[in-house]
């Protein structure tokens, strides 16, 4: 279990002081200009060094994607962008940490935009996170008025701008390249890669795009020394991770605990255990709505990290939103859900998720009601493979994956409903 003198979010219940003040207190902003007076290139290899995966759901190494970043200006300013669009069901880290506990990730921008010199940084927050918007800006003009942002911000050498820009509500948003795009001015649709946004990014210029909870980290990781957070977690999967735990558990939270944690431990420590008793556990979806769900009996003793969870079960860590299913779910009705959303949400520049969202999400409508013929499940599994890989963001493949875990994992529960439905038609009949 994560000792509390580890945790680097220590404001996330908002029990302190969120205020600068509040947060000097706790540590932060502390020796920032000696952190950047130690050069962009030891700031990244410290990164490196430090084994952060990006928490927003990719888990690509933090480190190696600022290096990707030109050393060398050539006359185009260099951007960084956060992305605060957490859209993703079922996740809410992020907005805890912009809440509670703002100055962590300001501290992060400013320190990150050095790293990849640039002189300023945009934040795209939620279209639906109102108040945490105001926080972050009341955040963000105190930094301004202690000198800590602006010229020679906190007194390091070094101009930095820092704005909040409030999206307008849409998933697809959260998608790097549509991000961009809506930051622009135009419609929230992602760009082909290449050139990917290092190369030309917000404006045409060389960016970066990166979680909350990635940036937030990085100055305690830089404080601490990079050892310090590689020593949590297993290989590859290294540091502090917040685990935002909701469904049908006992106590449900946002919680930082060390990275390769046990479900087990995760949701009896901090949770209060499953509702109903670990009897009673249908399904999880480790790691918010995209990724498959996984049989309640094999999670009891997966370990949370990405790579045990991809590798082993065939879902992922994503964004660690761990959502909670016990045997009163109707888990078809579940995905189906999660289909619907989907479709609502495809931005239609690409034929396999324009049309594949809704006939998906169609046919397992008819599932639900037990309407379809088992040969019909197998049509599904072939169209989710159609739309997955298929398309120029990920959305497809978020939209497949559920469904494809709902086959792997419940095919009975699915021919089961079709047999009763079946059996009732013809008593009917008869």
């Amino acid at each position: 279990m994560l000792k509390d003198q580890d945790r680097i979010f220590t404001n996330i219940y908002g029990m302190h002081d969120r205020t600068l003040k509040g947060a000097m207190a706790r540590g932060h902003w502390d020796g920032t200009a000696e952190i950047i007076k130690k050069g962009r290139d030891w700031i990244i290899d410290q990164m490196k060094a430090s084994g952060l995966r990006g928490r927003g759901g990719a888990g690509f190494p933090t480190g190696l994607k600022w290096s990707f970043m030109p050393k060398e200006s050539d006359g185009r300013p260099a951007y960084l962008v956060v992305n605060a669009d957490e859209s993703e069901p079922g996740t809410c880290k992020d907005r805890e940490i912009m809440r509670h506990d703002p100055h962590t990730l300001i501290e992060g921008c400013l320190i990150a935009s050095f790293a990849m010199n640039a002189h300023a940084c945009y934040i795209y927050i939620r279209g639906e996170y109102i108040r945490e918007r105001e926080a972050l800006q009341a955040a963000i003009d105190e930094a301004y008025d202690a000198g800590l942002l602006g010229k020679n911000a906190a007194k390091s050498g070094w101009d930095f701008d820092l704005y909040l820009h409030h999206g307008a509500g849409a998933y697809i948003c959260g998608e790097e390249t549509a991000l961009l795009e809506s930051l622009e001015g135009k419609k929230g649709m992602p760009r082909m890669k290449p050139p990917f946004p290092a190369g030309a990014g917000l404006y045409g210029c060389p960016t970066t795009v990166n979680n909350v909870e990635s940036i937030a980290v990085a100055p305690t990781i830089l404080r601490r020394g990079p050892e310090w957070f590689a020593g949590f977690g297993r290989e590859n999967n290294a540091g502090t991770k917040l685990f935002a735990v909701s469904g049908h558990v006992n106590q449900p939270c946002v919680v930082e605990e060390a990275m390769s944690i046990t479900f087990e431990e995760l949701i009896d420590k901090h949770c209060g255990g499953i509702r109903g008793g670990w009897d009673n556990l249908l399904a999880v979806i480790p790691g918010g709505s995209s990724v498959p769900c996984v049989r309640g009996e094999k999670m009891k003793d997966a370990i949370m990290d990405f790579d045990y969870l991809r590798g082993e079960l065939g879902s992922g860590l994503g964004t660690a939103a761990v959502i909670v299913m016990d045997k009163q779910t109707d888990i078809i009705k579940a995905i189906w859900r999660l289909a619907k959303f989907y479709k609502h949400e495809s931005c239609g520049q690409c034929t396999p998720c324009r049309e594949g969202t809704g006939w998906m999400m169609r046919v397992m409508e008819r599932l639900v009601k037990g309407e379809a013929s088992v040969e019909e499940v197998d049509m599904l599994w072939d169209v989710t493979k159609q739309v997955e890989g298929h398309t120029i963001c990920a959305l497809g493949d978020a939209a497949a994956w559920p469904i494809q875990g709902l086959i792997r994992n419940f095919r009975d529960v699915i021919e089961d409903r079709i047999e009763v439905k079946r059996g009732v038609a013809r008593v009917a009949a008869e």
